[in-house]
Formats: C-alpha cells, sequence, structure tokens
C-alpha cells in the first residue's frame, strides 16, 4: 500500500515521490550545512553509531540507498574500508555533490560508483550485495514494504541491512520538546538556511508521521528480515536499526 508520507495515510505514490523529488533538488547544495546546524552536530554521532553497528567486512560490496550526498557511503568508506560501494539516490541533484565529494578525494580510495535509484524498484540481480545502508530515506518512500522487500531480495544470505533515521523518543518530557522543535525550528532553519521554508514543514511532519522503533522494526521483520535490533541516539530522536537476511 502507498501512503502520503506527510500524513501516513492512504496515496498515490507519486504524490510523495514527486514532492521528495522536487524538495531535494532544490535543496541539495545546501543539505549538508541544514543537517549540520539543525542537529547541533550530532548527526555526526549517529552516523559514528551507525558505523559501530553495521556489520561490513572489508571484502564486501555495500549498496548505499538513499545515498544524497554521500554522507553514509564515505563513512562506511573510511570506517569499514570495503571492496565496493553502490551509492543511489532518486535525486540526481544529490547524487551530483556526492559525486564531488568522491572527485576530492572523500572516499579514501574505496571505489564508489553512483546511480539514480528509486529503492522501490532496484535494478540489481538478487542476492549481490553484502550489506545494505540507509540513512533518511525510507521515511520518504510511499510503499515501504515493496522498498524493503527489494533491500532484502538484493541481499546476499546473512546479509544485513543497517538503517538510520528519525526517531521517538520514549521519555514523555523529551518527546514533547522535539516535537515543539519539529514544528517551529525545523522550518525555521530550513528557511534560513535554503530559502525553501515549506519543504521543511513536509520534512517534519514526515517524522512526525513516521512509526516508532518498534513499528519500524516489525515492518522489517514482516518483509522477511530477522535479529532485527536498534539502538536509540540523542534520546530516541535518532535510531540505528539493523535487519538480517536469513541464511537459508
Amino acid at each position: 500500500m502507498s501512503i502520503d508520507t506527510a500524513t501516513g495515510k492512504e496515496a498515490p505514490a507519486d504524490v510523495s515521490t514527486e514532492r521528495v523529488k522536487d524538495i531535494f533538488s532544490r535543496i541539495a547544495k545546501k543539505y549538508e550545512r541544514f543537517n549540520a546546524v539543525s542537529s547541533f552536530g550530532a548527526y555526526r554521532q549517529w552516523l559514528a553509531g551507525m558505523m559501530r553497528q553495521a556489520p561490513i567486512g572489508a571484502d564486501a560490496d555495500v549498496l548505499d540507498i538513499a545515498g544524497g550526498t554521500g554522507d553514509v557511503t564515505f563513512s562506511v568508506a573510511r570506517a569499514k574500508r570495503p571492496a565496493h560501494i553502490q551509492c543511489t539516490d532518486l535525486v540526481p541533484e544529490m547524487l551530483e555533490v556526492a559525486r564531488t565529494h568522491y572527485a576530492d578525494g572523500a572516499a579514501e580510495g574505496v571505489s564508489v560508483d553512483f546511480e539514480v535509484v528509486d529503492a522501490q524498484d532496484i535494478p540489481y540481480p538478487d542476492a549481490s550485495y553484502d550489506a545494505v545502508t540507509m540513512a533518511y530515506g525510507i521515511r520518504n518512500m510511499p510503499d515501504r514494504p515493496r522498498a524493503l522487500s527489494e533491500m532484502l531480495r538484493v541481499l546476499k544470505p546473512g546479509g544485513a541491512l543497517v538503517c538510520l533515521e528519525f526517531s521517538t523518543p520514549p521519555n514523555r518530557v523529551w518527546r514533547a520538546l522535539y516535537s515543539f522543535y519539529l514544528k517551529h525550528l525545523i522550518p525555521f532553519w530550513g528557511g534560513l538556511i535554503t530559502g525553501d521554508r515549506e519543504g521543511f514543514v513536509y520534512l517534519a511532519r514526515s517524522i512526525k508521521a513516521f512509526p516508532n522503533q518498534q513499528g519500524l522494526a516489525d515492518l522489517m521483520r514482516s518483509v522477511g528480515f530477522e535479529d532485527v535490533t536498534w539502538k536509540n541516539y540523542t534520546g530516541g530522536i535518532a535510531a540505528v536499526h539493523v535487519a538480517k537476511k536469513p541464511e537459508a
């Protein structure tokens, strides 16, 4: 079932897909600055935690979904030194920024290729990757079960999906403060840095409408992943889920 990712309610897929393309194509060159300012630098800690949790070996072939400007791709390259990373994103303008970073040496010698890919229809063979990484991606996909099923399909048996996403603080007071931040400060920072306040109103709404940690874990299990675990960061504002493809 396809949903409107801003509300979580059923809607045609192209409603969300076209909105995401439009927003991220416009903010691509300022996206990294927004991440740094709006998270007060915490997103770097989240990426570091993601790398600590990621079961990626030196001979791995890694698929980065919703790779954007390359934050996860280059973090994997530096921390894990895999054989190859395929960095993909729905929005060409985001990947252009990633390519520029790659040309400047951000991968530190690790081989990286780039391709525009819709994660709900991944154009790669079954069982072709040792690991799939994704940050802030699944929340913007209108058919999440289909996207997760595609990630499961391209993973080798025993391979892992490592997913960093905004989530729900378990503490009631912290959750209320975070809700205020999403509603008022995310659009403020977004408008100030990128000039696109309305785009960040959507992003804040999409975070509010997204399932909590248990909900995302249940969704992963429902398409066939197993051994799903998660770790909270910054009081549960973000969480890293790790899910395995069965060996058999």
